[in-house]
């Protein structure tokens, strides 16, 4: 297995094609201990955020939109999120991340994974098939895992 950086993804993403299996879209969030996200959609499009307040990724892909419809698409999530944040206050913490992964699960192909990332503490939190009591965390910088 190859270890990359951010900064070497964005690199391929840039320069080289990415794919799926036709039909299929495999869509990544990646982020780095810095804060800076790369999205990408493979066959659609990336796109680099330098340290944002904040970045959604839901099932559908943010390239087409409300153009593409299907019972487990994204796109009224992703807008329920982006009015959550929108309004939340300055001292939005993980407990919120999740308050709204909550608010904008699905069931009709169950969430999985739910995952926040709190750039100043350096950890990845997430919780499984909407377990949102049963939280893990992993310290990016003592690449420590935990359970809450």
């Amino acid at each position: 297995m190859q270890k990359k950086t951010l900064q070497e993804v964005r690199e391929i993403a840039e320069t080289q094609p990415i794919c799926s299996i036709p039909g299929l879209t495999f869509m990544s969030a990646l982020s780095d201990k810095d804060g800076n996200v790369l999205h990408i959609v493979p066959g659609q499009g990336h796109t680099y955020y330098e340290k944002p307040e904040y970045r959604i990724l839901t099932n559908f892909s943010p390239y087409k939109e409300d153009r593409t419809s299907h019972p487990w698409m994204g796109w009224d999530r992703y807008q329920k999120a982006e009015e959550l944040l929108e309004s939340a206050d300055d001292d939005f913490d993980v407990d919120d991340c999740f308050h709204v992964l909550q608010k904008v699960s699905q069931t009709v192909c169950p969430t999985e994974v739910s995952m926040v990332f709190d750039v100043a503490e350096r950890t990845v939190y997430w919780c499984e098939r909407r377990d949102w009591e049963n939280r893990k965390q992993y310290y990016l910088a003592s690449a420590k895992m935990l359970n809450n």
